[in-house]
C-alpha cells in the first residue's frame, strides 16, 4: 500500500517491536524532558501497541530494515485518545532519522488515511504536542487541520493539540 519505491509498509512482526520501540524514543526525543521522561517507556513499548491497537511499519524492500512505524487504534483500543465514533484515529508516527528526507512520513500517513477509507470512517484524528511542526505540516499537507475543541493536556503544562481530516471532504485523498 505504500506510495514510496522500494518502501513496503505492513503489521510489525514481533522481531521488529524493539527497533520499533527505538526508532520511536529517537523521534520523539527533541520533545521528551530527557532520559528520564517517564513517556519514554510507552514510546519503547510497541508490543503493547502492536497487541492493543494496530502497529504498521514502513520497511526498506531491499533490505528489510524498519525505517518507521505508526499505530492505528480501533475502536475499543485504549490507545484512543479524541476519537469519536466513526472516526479513525492514530498516533506515534515516528521515522527514523536515518530515513528522513525519503517521504516514509508521507507513506505512513497515506496508509493510515487509506486503511481508515476503506473502513468506511468518517474523519480521521490525532493529536501532537504544539512545538512538533514539522509533523504539523505534513498532517496540514493531508488536508488536517486543528481541532481546538478537542485539545487536552496530558499533564499540567503539556497540551496536546488536536487534529482532523474530514474524509468526506477528501474522499479520494485530495488535500
Amino acid at each position: 500500500m505504500s506510495t514510496r519505491p522500494g518502501v513496503r509498509i505492513r503489521p510489525a512482526r514481533p522481531e521488529e517491536l524493539a527497533a520499533v520501540g527505538e526508532i520511536t524514543v529517537a523521534a520523539y526525543a527533541p520533545f521528551t524532558l530527557g532520559p528520564d521522561d517517564p513517556y519514554l517507556a510507552q514510546l519503547r513499548d510497541a508490543a503493547a501497541r502492536a497487541e492493543q491497537a494496530e502497529l504498521w511499519v514502513a520497511v526498506d524492500e531491499e533490505s528489510g530494515k524498519v525505517l518507521g512505524s505508526v499505530t492505528t487504534c480501533p475502536p475499543g483500543s485504549p490507545w484512543r485518545e479524541v476519537s469519536r465514533e466513526g472516526e479513525g484515529e492514530f498516533r506515534m508516527l515516528s521515522v527514523s532519522p536515518e530515513a528522513h528526507g525519503r517521504g516514509i512520513g508521507t507513506a505512513l500517513v497515506e496508509h493510515v488515511l487509506a486503511l481508515y477509507r476503506a473502513a468506511g470512517a468518517r474523519a480521521v484524528v490525532l493529536c501532537s504536542l504544539p512545538e512538533m511542526t514539522a509533523a504539523h505540516r505534513l498532517y496540514a499537507r493531508h488536508g488536517f487541520t486543528r481541532l481546538p475543541e478537542r485539545d487536552w493536556d496530558v499533564h499540567p503544562g503539556k497540551p496536546l493539540w488536536s487534529f482532523c481530516l474530514d474524509l468526506d471532504n477528501h474522499p479520494r485523498g485530495d488535500a
